[in-house]
């Protein structure tokens, strides 16, 4: 073990964490280092011991020891290591009077010494000789919960602990401990609960107290808040109301145990002994209000706690101004305040008034019973303290009340336990929820108190303190302050009322903080009075600025409070008084002051601010304090030199230790308190003397290198230090005391300039609003610049203290930040000189300081002597760009004390060199404000007023003529400036500046500049091209041609990059881009005049995506191309007269609306279809009618220059008729068919929107009449009618049908016999409806332009292929936006199709595989042409077919539509596969089929069916699936008679089982099955059996109801008939050749058991479409049987 050395010897070992220990603060006075073999971490003094903490995590202990076994008395002078604790790590430590504790790293407490009262946590030990865990475990968790602990506190009797969770834990003895008990020692740690739910930053115990620096709570969020009924912190009721007989009692007895919040005093009003829990008065403006209220029947008593009530009787109110009603005692507010007396500090008149008020109000609760529970108030004298309360009165001399309490007095106190005032809670508009439950009538007195104390709300002052905090939440707090200061609204004179708010003006009426309430008085009031008082509170706008929300979690917090509690006999409390106190309650005067750290002495306490200031309270005997001042019962400032900024303390049993910066960075000491006299520490009997009246230099600490923190305890003091290793140390310690300067700085400047300033009145005035509005930003941002520079400085202090890794840094970790707000706040600076803002404050500045405003000069150090007041203002707000290279310097210093390859040199280099850059940048921009501020001034008028902005910046202007503009008039003077946002045209008549007549402003983001090429010399060009014009400007020489070629792009590129950021950077790049996105506004062109575009540019067009916006709401939003719309876009035009808009979304082409797309009409109409110069033009459908009703028409065909035209189907929904056919300019003319919903067919010819000529008319029974009509529906002329029966009548008609013809002809009955008539009398339907090749012409003349043909099969196929590829490309881009539209599967669809089949060549048989497969997926996709096209199709064919056009007579047409369809698709597939045969043409044999063929010889006579190329077997499979529905019901509705018969002839057959079917259809018995497979068992076929026989055959022909296309219906059949033969085959075991009688007996047995209802209607859509090559074939005999069975099957006869 190394002995002590004296300091004053070099020594080379131990450069880091050498601790050095002395007394007192003589001259003669020299440390003792104390020598260890690893450097000290942390020392900690008790009152005669001490205790280590080294690195590596050991712990030693020296000094007096007696808990350790033979220690000699006199105490070790020599550490002792802990072995107790040598297998752990250690982190911190602490030492009490005569105990110490550690905590290890995995969070475990170890306490050893005395335990006489409990305080090392462990039960049944008075000592505990050895490092002990102490078990902290949370019990009210389940299961219970082992608690992390951060660091330990050590007192005389108690300990504290902080927990990772930031919660505080106690244990030991005393009211200190902040428990809910009485019964002490505690010997398990206990959670103090009125700390609980706050962050807890730091914890110190003094002999017999506690303190806690507690991060303040974050404001309240407006949207959150709770009803003011409700207690803000644990959200329980406020307030109980009790029903009696003639009167409710209300009280506020609630218990918060959240904590607990009490009124500071004004610091010199305050008496010292003041019996009360503290102020009751935030300000000489309020008077102290009585907890009685009084209303002519009953009284309302008010208890302020559990166990606290009172009852009174009212006495009358003196009306006369400052008579007092003799009461036989003056009532005691909490804790024994007078409230009768006046509060010392009222010296104004208009004060003595308002006390006068108050002493009447609060003598107004008159004699009263005697306190309920005299016990309860015995026990609490008794437990107060160790003094009486009468000793404490007589102890203090300025008391209030000095005569003892008598019992039968009128006593309102409560216990310490449950402070009155216990609610945090924003309280401002309780009083109107309680009013609302008990309103009773009170004059309009109350009523004019209660406004004239609710105007406090808009007084909005920047108060000492408050700069933290958002105007927001100050006005919103005031509302809350109303009803928390003790306010009751008895009997105020109004002229106390009008006084009041008189002197609403008073700067200071607002305490920082949230206040609390003392007494909460509730009021009777008239419902007229809630009406007055619910008005909405004005609000004042002052210049504040806006607070910084603590988001950086990374950073030390400075908005705290400091909490104390336990014995206050010595004002160690800070509450203003000597009470104790049993649970933890915030010292209001600290709060806003930005505490950073906290000691505690034996009796005194300090409180260190991130301002490097300390304050002091508590016992003062030995000037331990640093001040003279009295009472020393609130914090008040030590007394140290100017320039001396203390940053880390020691406080001792009665001295105080401070560290401090002085005017070199090397920390100095200073020492206030009891001088210890040389040789006491031997004598027992120790001599103390002396006072210090201020801190004293300690004159030693220079040599003791940097000391990097201190600690005191007993009458001893540590240091600890290091040597400058490398400069690395000192480097530190000069970066932090350089950031503690600069932050002193930056506060006096808000003191001291700011605030003052603020106050004035007439500064909104004086500055303008402009000017205001920038100003209120500047200080904002400097807020928010100081608040970091003060974290970054208590960050910097800690880091000293603790860690040393240069990557912990705040300022290299999130050098972001500091660069960000840098900006931020130089941008603001500029801005506000730029609009002449310094200039603008020179008055109010000489309004506030005085004509030479010496105090702004004294503060903006280093500017030069002479200086205008406005120059010194800007030099002032440009302090922090100093500040910012001296970072770099600072950062730069620290890095060359690494090696240079490492990451921490690295790191540094990095981030100094952005500090740096940024520096470079600054002063760029300081500079350019300057220099735009100076053109302002130099051109004053009108055109400056317009175009001076706070943003704007000044590059270059033209005044020395170095540019003109070309083709300009004689007399004409143009001049240009560059701004950086903008360039200026200014033009005039006079040569004279300041006179022009017009100017043009030219925004950069839409400029584009090219040079001239220079062909003819001597014009040095610059051509400028804007949105709506472009001019060519001549320069005087090459070389100011290129200056403003070079300065109008960096300005453009600037403008565009919306940085501003170096100018290098943007000199790298010559040209800013060509095509660019901005937004402008156009003022000339006739067609977009006043629109403003946002979007794409290309060389001054828009080009690209983007939106315009008309000033009568109009809106584009989609693409353009060389300035006007083009291509995919949404336009909304609104409808004024209808409140909706027309909304079209689709294609545009030159800026008119072109191609397909949707229309929706305000309306309520819907187009969806093809445009052409913004007119509905091509195949389109139009919906008419209400959205929300089914549209009572559609129209669906062709337009013409937006009317119908062509073919077209409208279906008029109202009337119930649908008509197909031809129309010209909105009106039916030409050829058509209309059906109705009651079955009337008509088709014939159209004219004028009528049927006009000749026709047929058919109704549902098939009457029918064929001649002449003039109008729908009317008969005239020449015709004949037809019966159902066949009778018929010729001759002339005349009438409506329906409602009775006037007939004149004769009548026939054709006879049986005459067959030849009746041939020619059958009606051929269809003759004069449109045929359908003439249908739908513009769907397909569509598609052919989309393949880039002029008409039909006119092109070119591989220019088609392009345009597909095209299509597919830009429409997938289109649906790339929004994915959901598009499936996986579509999207593997639309790659497939991207390849194009090879289509070269001969097709084979495999070519035409790959053609179908090809179609198939090019038809599933309506993003290809084809595909589209089906689409289409589908449509047009479903809204013709579907509804009233479900009509049987419909069918002839319907299936000769989709023939159509087949032959005109298959032009456009031939067209895109030109070696495709035509329709009926053979496929080319492929290499490996024509072997094949030349071996079987000759034996093929007509070509197989797959080897023929058909339109129906390519594009059938495609097309029927989508048409089957509409088509199928037509055929059922057609076949309905013919499958009514077939369908009860089935059924009645189906009656009979197998075998007699069998028998009776006479199938030979050689066919009939004899064993049957059911269950996978053989069974024997019995005469009863059913549905057994042929079953497989049976099932497989009902799947011809699931199969669409006339092929797959064949492949049904024949598959049956091979499930029949394979059935026959295994009976006879033996080859079998069918003949047609035996076959067709067994398909009919079959046909009949497969029931299927619609045989008629499968049968005749195969008929219909079947492809013609297979009719002869073998499918066409299978079909061919199947049609004869449904015919035997109607004509069965049942014997």
């Amino acid at each position: 073990m190394e002995k002590l050395k004296s300091s004053g010897e070099e020594e080379s070992s131990g450069e880091r964490g050498v601790l050095h220990t002395w007394r007192g603060y003589s001259c003669s006075v020299t440390p003792e280092k104390v020598l260890l073999s690893r450097p000290v971490l942390q020392a900690a003094l008790g009152a005669k011991h001490g205790v280590l903490l080294v690195e590596g995590g050991q712990v030693y202990s020296f000094g007096e020891l007696p808990w350790k076994q033979n220690q000699p008395s006199s105490g070790t002078t020599e550490p002792l290591l802990e072995a107790g604790l040598s297998e752990q790590h250690v982190v911190c430590v602490a030492a009490g009077a005569s105990h110490s504790g550690a905590v290890t790293e995995d969070g475990v407490v170890h306490m050893w010494g005395d335990n006489t009262y409990g305080q090392c946590g462990l039960s049944g030990l008075s000592v505990v000789p050895n490092p002990t865990p102490v078990a902290v475990v949370d019990c009210e968790a389940t299961p219970p919960q082992p608690i992390r602990v951060l660091e330990v506190a050590c007192g005389e009797q108690h300990t504290l602990a902080l927990s990772a969770r930031h919660e505080v834990w106690s244990w030991g003895s005393g009211c200190q401990l902040g428990l809910l008990t009485t019964t002490f020692p505690v010997w398990k740690p206990h959670k103090v609960e009125h700390l609980a739910g706050r962050h807890v930053l730091q914890v110190v115990c003094g002999a017999s107290h506690s303190l806690a620096l507690v991060r303040c709570l974050p404001p309240p969020q407006e949207a959150r808040r709770l009803p003011v009924d409700k207690c803000g912190q644990c959200n329980q009721s406020l307030y109980t109301m009790t029903d009696k007989e003639d009167h409710v009692i209300i009280s506020d007895s609630h218990y918060c145990p959240l904590g607990v919040e009490l009124e500071d005093g004004d610091s010199k009003s305050g008496s010292e002994g003041s019996l009360g829990l503290g102020k009751m008065k935030s300000s000489p403006s309020e008077p102290i209000l009585s907890a009685y209220t009084q209303s002519p029947k009953s009284v309302i008593p008010l208890s302020s706690s559990p166990g606290a009530t009172s009852v009174s009787a009212p006495a009358p109110v003196s009306e006369t101004q400052g008579q007092t009603p003799r009461t036989e005692s003056q009532p005691v507010l909490a804790d024994g305040v007078v409230s009768g007396a006046a509060p010392q500090s009222q010296t104004s008149e208009t004060d003595s008034t308002e006390a006068r008020a108050s002493a009447e109000l609060t003598a107004a609760g008159a004699k009263c019973s005697p306190y309920p529970d005299e016990q309860a108030l015995k026990d609490y004298l008794k437990r107060l303290s160790d003094q009486t309360l009468a000793e404490q009165a007589s102890k203090n001399q300025t008391a209030q009340c000095s005569q003892p309490l008598p019992e039968s007095s009128d006593v309102f106190i409560s216990d310490p336990a449950t402070p009155v005032a216990q609610s945090v809670t924003p309280m401002g508009s309780a009083l109107n929820h309680l009013v609302v439950s008990c309103a009773s009538a009170v004059g309009e007195r109350v009523a004019s108190t209660y406004e004239a104390l609710s105007l406090r709300k808009v007084i909005n002052y920047w108060g000492p303190g408050e700069s933290r905090e958002r105007p927001e939440e100050r006005v919103r707090q005031e509302e809350h302050r109303q009803g928390k200061k003790s306010c009751s609204l008895g009997d105020i004179r109004e002229e106390e009322a009008e006084g009041l708010s008189r002197r609403l003006s008073l700067p200071g009426l607002l305490s920082q903080g949230t206040c609390a309430l003392h007494i909460l008085c509730h009021h009777m009031m008239s419902p007229r009075l809630l009406r007055r008082v619910s008005r909405p509170p004005v609000r004042a706008v002052a210049l504040t600025p806006v607070g910084v929300a603590e988001s950086d979690a990374h950073l030390p917090s400075l908005q705290t409070e400091v909490w104390s509690w336990g014995r206050g006999q010595e004002g160690q409390l800070g509450h203003g008084d000597l009470l104790p106190r049993l649970q933890p309650l915030c010292i209001k005067s600290l709060s806003g002051k930005e505490v950073i750290r906290v000691a505690a002495g034996a009796l005194h306490s300090l409180a260190l601010t991130a301002q490097s200031e300390v304050y002091s309270w508590g016992s003062n005997s030995f000037g331990q304090l640093g001040h003279m001042e009295s009472p020393s019962t609130i914090p008040r400032l030590a007394k140290l030199s100017d320039g001396i900024r203390a940053w880390d303390v020691g406080a001792g049993q009665h001295h105080t230790l401070l560290l401090a910066d002085g005017d070199c960075f090397q920390p100095i000491l200073y020492y206030s308190g009891q001088q210890v006299k040389e040789g006491s520490a031997e004598s027992t009997q120790e001599q103390t003397g002396g006072y210090t009246q201020q801190p004293v230099l300690l004159p030693f600490c220079m040599n003791l290198g940097y000391v990097s923190s201190v600690c005191a305890g007993g009458q001893s003091c540590a240091a600890l230090a290091d040597r400058n290793v490398m400069g690395f140390i000192g480097s530190l310690h000069e970066l932090a005391a350089a950031e503690r300067k600069y932050y002193c700085k930056l506060t006096s400047i808000k003191s001291v300039l700011l605030q003052p300033l603020l106050k004035l009145e007439s500064l909104s005035s004086a500055l303008g609003p402009a000017c205001t509005g920038l100003l209120q930003n500047l200080i904002s941002r400097f807020g928010r610049l100081a608040q970091l520079t003060g974290q970054n400085s208590a960050s910097l202090t800690s880091f000293l203290r603790r860690s040393r890794d240069v990557r912990g840094l705040v300022l290299l970790e999130n050098a972001q930040l500091f660069l960000d707000t840098y900006s931020e706040y130089c941008a603001s600076v500029g801005n506000l000189l730029v609009m002449g803002g310094f200039q603008a404050l020179v008055r109010p500045c000489q309004d506030v300081f005085g004509k030479g405003a010496e105090v702004v000069q004294k503060l903006s150090e280093g500017c030069e002597d002479g200086a205008m007041l406005a120059d010194i203002l800007s030099h002032l707000f440009y302090l922090p760009v100093r500040h910012l290279h001296e970072y770099g310097h600072l950062l730069l210093k620290l890095a060359t004390c690494y090696e240079v390859n490492s990451m921490d040199y690295q790191k540094l280099q990095d981030v100094c060199s952005k500090y740096e850059s940024l520096v470079l940048l600054l002063k760029r921009k300081r500079k350019e404000a300057e220099y735009t501020l100076h053109f302002w001034k130099s051109f004053p008028g009108k055109m400056t007023d317009s175009l001076r902005k706070p943003s704007r910046r000044l590059v270059c202007e033209s005044s020395n003529k170095a540019l003109t503009l070309q083709n300009a008039g004689r007399f004409s003077v143009n001049w240009f400036i560059l701004f950086n946002d903008a360039l200026v045209h200014a033009q005039g008549m006079l040569p004279c500046k300041g006179l022009f007549s017009t100017h043009h402003v030219f925004p950069l983001a839409t400029l584009w500049v090219e040079p001239v090429s220079e062909e003819n010399a001597g014009l040095y060009g610059l051509k400028v091209t804007s949105p709506e014009e472009s001019f060519t400007l001549l320069a005087s020489s090459p070389s100011e041609k290129a200056k403003w070629l070079r300065s109008i792009n960096q300005a453009v590129e600037q403008a565009l990059s919306g940085t501003g950021m170096d100018t290098s950077g943007a000199a790298m790049r010559a040209d800013p881009p060509i095509s660019r996105t901005a937004s402008y506004t156009f003022y000339k062109d006739s067609r977009l005049k006043e629109v403003m575009y946002e979007g794409r540019w290309l060389a001054g067009k828009p080009n690209g995506r983007g939106v315009l916006k008309w000033p009568d709401g109009r809106m584009y939003t989609g693409t353009f191309k060389n300035g006007l719309e083009d291509g995919y876009g949404d336009y909304i035009v609104p409808n004024k007269n209808l409140n909706k808009s027309d909304h079209y979304q689709g294609h545009w082409k030159d800026g008119k609306m072109h191609g397909f797309g949707n229309f929706r009409y305000a309306t309520g109409e819907l187009y969806e279809g093809s445009f052409q110069d913004n007119m509905r033009h091509g195949h389109g459908m139009l919906r008419s009618g209400k959205l929300n009703s089914t549209s009572p028409s559609v129209f669906i065909g062709q337009w013409l220059h937006d009317k119908k035209t062509g073919y077209g189907v409208f279906d008029d929904i109202t009337r119930g008729e649908k008509y197909m056919g031809l129309w010209q300019e909105d009106l039916r003319q030409g050829n058509g068919v209309i059906v109705t919903q009651f079955g009337l067919y008509y088709e014939g010819a159209f004219s004028n929107n009528k049927m006009m000529g000749t026709g047929v008319l058919l109704s549902e029974d098939d009457t029918t009449f064929e001649g002449d009509f003039s109008d729908d529906w009317t008969l005239s002329g020449k015709g004949t009618l037809t019966m159902p029966n066949g009778d018929y009548i010729e001759g002339s008609f005349s009438g409506v049908w329906g409602t009775g013809l006037k007939i004149s002809g004769s009548y026939y009955k054709p006879n049986l016999y005459d067959s030849d008539k009746d041939k020619n009398r059958t009606l051929k339907l269809g003759r004069l409806a449109v045929p359908s090749e003439e249908k739908w012409k513009a769907v397909f003349g569509e598609c052919w332009s989309r393949l880039g043909c002029e008409s039909p099969g006119q092109g070119d196929t591989s220019t088609a292929w392009d345009n597909i590829a095209i299509a597919l490309t830009t429409n997938r881009r289109q649906h790339r936006d929004s994915p959901e539209l598009l499936s996986r599967s579509h999207n593997k669809t639309l790659e497939s199709l991207e390849f194009i089949p090879q289509h070269v060549g001969p097709v084979t048989l495999e070519k035409y595989h790959i053609i179908r497969r090809y179609l198939i997926k090019a038809c599933d996709t309506p993003l290809h042409p084809l595909g589209r096209l089906v689409e289409t199709l589908v449509a047009v064919y479903r809204m013709t077919y579907v509804g009233v056009g479900a009509n049987r007579r419909l069918l002839q047409q319907a299936v000769n539509e989709i023939k159509s369809y087949l032959s005109r698709i298959f032009q456009i597939v031939r067209f895109l596969f030109p070696d495709l045969p035509e329709e009926g043409g053979l496929l080319a044999e492929g290499p490996n089929e024509k072997k094949e063929s030349e071996s079987s010889g000759n034996k093929i006579d007509s070509p197989k069916p797959g080897r023929v190329v058909s339109s129906s077997a390519l594009l059938l499979p495609v097309l029927l699936p989508r048409l089957y529905p509409p088509l199928f019901t037509l055929y059922a509705l057609e076949k309905e008679k013919e499958d009514d018969v077939y369908w009860e002839c089935v059924l009645r057959l189906n009656k009979q089982p197998d075998l007699a079917l069998l028998a009776f259809l006479g199938v030979h018995q050689k066919f009939w099955p004899v064993t049957m497979t059911l269950h996978g068992e053989k069974q024997q076929v019995l005469s009863s059996t059913k549905d057994a026989c042929f079953a497989s055959a049976v099932e497989t022909l009902q799947q011809i109801s699931t199969t669409f296309t006339p092929s797959d219906k064949l492949q049904v059949i024949q598959l049956t008939f091979e499930e029949i033969t394979q059935e026959v085959l295994a009976l006879l075991k033996q080859d079998f050749l069918w003949s047609m009688d035996d076959l067709f007996p067994v398909f009919l047995y079959v046909v009949l058991r497969a029931r299927i209802r619609n045989l008629g209607s499968e049968v005749s859509l195969i008929e219909d479409l079947m492809d013609p090559c297979v009719q002869h074939g073998e499918h066409g005999i299978m079909f061919t049987t199947l049609k004869a069975c449904y015919y035997q099957i109607q004509h069965e006869k049942i014997t």
